[in-house]
């Protein structure tokens, strides 16, 4: 971008605000220009809910370090420490292999869900992924249920034309490639906007009141977490239609780069929203 010395510096910064493709964050700075706007991004206080020792926080741990958010857990497969919801900012759920409707088996399952709700009605930012979308679109009074098939490997999901309309998600490509290893789908809550899906699965993520976002596809996920779960859930690489074999999973593993990319700016913007 060619500078004009004379003209207003202040004027060249924004420029190059606007130059920067989907508005990216400036991490030295903590700013984004978001809203038409400069916006300070906070420091924040981030707690997670864990459901089994191989599905952590992925590439989310590298965002909260480089952002200098500080973060608790509540592992709900060891002993339960009940998060003071009033002390933190953000809420993040992470899968599992369970379904929600099992609270006979996992009887921890009814207190994750009220705290989900109280922390969604008292206006913190949430983001559940895979089980902790279902969890959050349970939470939010939408049922939950075994989908047709399971959808287990590498396959496209699709965005929809309203993620332009949302400042969190407007940087969406139509069509991006993500892993997923889920059997369960849901209803729709109240009151949210879906805006992916796949062929396999219909309702793949949905917004809820600006600041709540359930994904079924894993933009956080590692190599390792791939390694993980082939590990602990081979069990469920039977002969389906949208069930990918050990050897298309690792291959798999190229598309992880664009996917975190992706996780990272989904989390700048949201954190934006508390700014």
């Amino acid at each position: 971008m060619d500078i004009d010395k004379h003209a207003n510096p202040v004027h060249h910064f924004i420029c190059y605000l606007r130059n920067i493709s989907s508005f990216e964050l400036l991490r030295k700075g903590k700013f984004l220009y978001f809203f038409g706007k400069l916006t300070q991004i906070p420091a924040m206080h981030i707690h997670y809910f864990q459901h089994v020792p191989f599905e952590g926080l992925g590439c989310i741990q590298s965002w909260i370090d480089e952002n200098k958010h500080t973060v608790s857990h509540t592992r709900w497969y060891e002993t339960i420490s009940i998060p003071n919801l009033d002390a933190i900012d953000m809420l993040i759920i992470m899968g599992g292999p369970m379904g929600v409707y099992e609270e006979t088996r996992y009887p921890w399952m009814h207190v994750e869900k009220k705290l989900v709700k109280l922390a969604i009605d008292s206006g913190k930012i949430v983001l559940g992924i895979c089980f902790g979308a279902q969890l959050i679109a349970a939470a939010l009074g939408a049922n939950v249920f075994p989908n047709q098939q399971k959808e287990i490997g590498w396959h496209p999901v699709y965005f929809k034309e309203n993620v332009h309309t949302f400042r969190q998600l407007d940087f969406l490509p139509s069509e991006l490639r993500v892993l997923h290893w889920h059997g369960d789908t849901f209803d729709l809550p109240d009151e949210s906007l879906q805006f992916a899906s796949s062929v396999a699965c219909n309702n793949q993520a949905f917004i809820y009141k600006q600041k709540v976002l359930g994904l079924q596809f894993h933009f956080e996920i590692l190599e390792q977490g791939v390694q993980d779960l082939l590990t602990h859930c081979e069990n469920e690489l039977i002969t389906a239609p949208f069930i990918q074999d050990k050897i298309h999973l690792l291959k798999g593993v190229e598309h992880i780069p664009k996917a975190n990319a992706y996780m990272y700016k989904l989390l700048d913007r949201l954190t934006a929203m508390a700014g």
